[in-house]
């Protein structure tokens, strides 16, 4: 039976059981109340399992991919290997796809008279372009202005969207986004995970968002001149129009209390499997021989345990080198994240409540510096490049006494205006990559971006050692949209690993 017959079929059934229940539901409802939900009643759910579906793809699939984890093992697919299965598609794609629904319903029913609301309007664009943003990134042209359409027009196979044209649309919606916000309607903040309420904050997460998307695109032909301004706009000559995260305490964080819904998706997995992935090289290295105070014991750390929860070896901290040739040998026991098991859980990322980033002020900031690097804006890239480093570190650890620029020249990882432009990026990007810890796959984006940092090449990567440029579609999109499936690969080129989408391509 055809995947359409399937679903008319099914609706048939759904509306044969309501006609049959049609005086049940007649006596049973409160007439002096709504049957329609509220957009806070959409937001609360939906934004949970966003941030889940982005944490289990950041554990499994960006950190593998950007040296931060490895999954021991010399069986076929491994993911730090630039090798893995097609299935790994489906999960991310299928997941932030539905709550794309939830959050297109959000903008419709705060446009309702009953519940109208422009913070819930804007806050719905601002999530609206923050998971399509994140489909877009992965996959490249996706279905955008035709999607989640099929409930209410029967629309089952819509049109794949080019990259470029999604891009503007959702650069409009965040700026639409700030001027609703500005309004500064009260919403309800029991259902509020990320800012209990304070739209303010909701504006400022809007409008560094639309800085990280700007960022991307700021490089293309169809786009520079735009982009460029927009960012010198929202940075320099209009930011009170623009306000962005300005500290720690106005990051983008889902924090999870442990309590009812909000239980990190982390504790799903069994302790021995969390534990199981040893931590690469590349990412303890740096951490280690810069003596990094998340990695700390003694000073920063609970019950000898550091803030990040990393296991020692041996009373050191060892990794595994990303990329190893299968059948050389045993990394079994090398540092990893602590289980929650282990030490009564004290500082076990499994359940630390700030796994759900969003985005944070560190990001922010090193935006900021290459921006300056670049010449979008004026200013010394190093201001934000230290302010970067050092909100990074006091993000985790907020009583952090260090003076950064003593921190980081005492490992010569410190700003070098006598640098070549490409080694500024570098410094920029090192910082960066570990600010972006937890924070969805825009490791794994900006990698693609800028090429930066450089990531040593194991000797069993597969893909002629080439970092994979998107994931495939899902194999069972060919099947349920084949027209527009045929029609986004002729439009962006084969559906394979190393084929480029529009913003990474010259």
């Amino acid at each position: 039976m055809k995947l359409k017959t399937k679903i008319f079929v099914g609706l048939l059934a759904v509306i044969s059981l309501g006609s049959c229940n049609k005086g049940f539901l007649e006596l049973n409802t409160d007439p002096t109340k709504t049957k329609d939900a509220y957009p806070q009643q959409l937001m609360s759910n939906a934004l949970i399992q966003s941030t889940s579906i982005n944490m289990n793809r950041n554990r499994g699939f960006n950190n593998e991919l950007m040296q931060v984890s490895v999954s021991i093992g010399d069986g076929e697919y491994k993911v730090f290997r630039y090798d893995f299965r097609r299935s790994w598609s489906d999960y991310l794609w299928s997941g932030h796809f539905l709550n794309m629904a939830n959050y297109k319903d959000m903008y419709t029913k705060a446009l309702t008279e009953v519940a109208f609301n422009t913070s819930y309007q804007g806050i719905s664009m601002i999530l609206q372009a923050w998971t399509n943003s994140i489909l877009t990134d992965t996959y490249g042209d996706v279905p955008y202005s035709q999607a989640t359409l099929g409930r209410d027009s029967l629309l089952f196979e819509p049109k794949f969207d080019r990259q470029q044209d999604i891009y503007m649309d959702m650069l409009h919606k965040l700026d639409s986004a700030n001027t609703l916000l500005k309004v500064n309607t009260s919403i309800d903040p029991l259902h509020d995970p990320v800012y209990k309420g304070v739209t303010a904050n909701w504006r400022k997460f809007g409008n560094s968002l639309y800085l990280r998307l700007l960022l991307r695109v700021a490089h293309k032909a169809e786009t520079k001149d735009y982009a460029q301004a927009k960012i010198k706009e929202i940075l320099e000559t209009n930011k009170s129009n623009y306000p962005i995260i300005s500290n720690n305490e106005e990051s983008a964080i889902l924090r999870w209390t442990g309590e009812g819904a909000y239980i990190s998706p982390f504790m799903t997995t069994r302790v021995q499997d969390f534990r199981a992935t040893a931590l690469a090289k590349f990412f303890i290295d740096f951490l280690r021989d810069s003596n990094d105070p998340r990695l700390n014991i003694p000073e920063y750390g609970t019950n000898g345990i550091n803030r990040w929860g990393i296991a020692p070896v041996s009373g050191n901290f060892e990794g595994v080198p990303s990329g190893y040739a299968a059948g050389n040998e045993d990394y079994s026991k090398m540092s990893y994240f602590y289980s929650a098991d282990q030490n009564a859980g004290v500082n076990s990322m499994q359940k630390e409540p700030m796994t759900g980033m969003i985005m944070n002020f560190a990001e922010v900031e090193f935006i900021k510096a290459e921006a300056m690097l670049k010449g979008y804006i004026s200013g010394d890239p190093s201001v934000p490049f230290y302010s970067g480093a050092e909100s990074s570190i006091k993000l985790w650890i907020p009583t952090w006494p260090g003076v950064i620029k003593d921190h980081l020249a005492a490992s010569d990882i410190d700003w070098d205006n006598n640098d070549t432009f490409e080694d500024k990026m570098e410094r920029i990007h090192k910082q960066k990559y570990f600010a972006l810890f937890l924070v969805d796959l825009q490791q794994w984006f900006e990698y693609r971006r800028t090429g930066h940092p450089v990531l040593p090449k194991g000797d069993g990567l597969k893909n002629n050692g080439e970092m994979p440029a998107r994931m495939q579609y899902p194999v069972y999109v060919q099947s349920s949209n084949p027209t527009s499936y045929k029609d986004a690969v002729a439009q962006q080129g084969p559906d394979a690993i190393n084929t480029k989408m529009w913003w990474q391509k010259p």
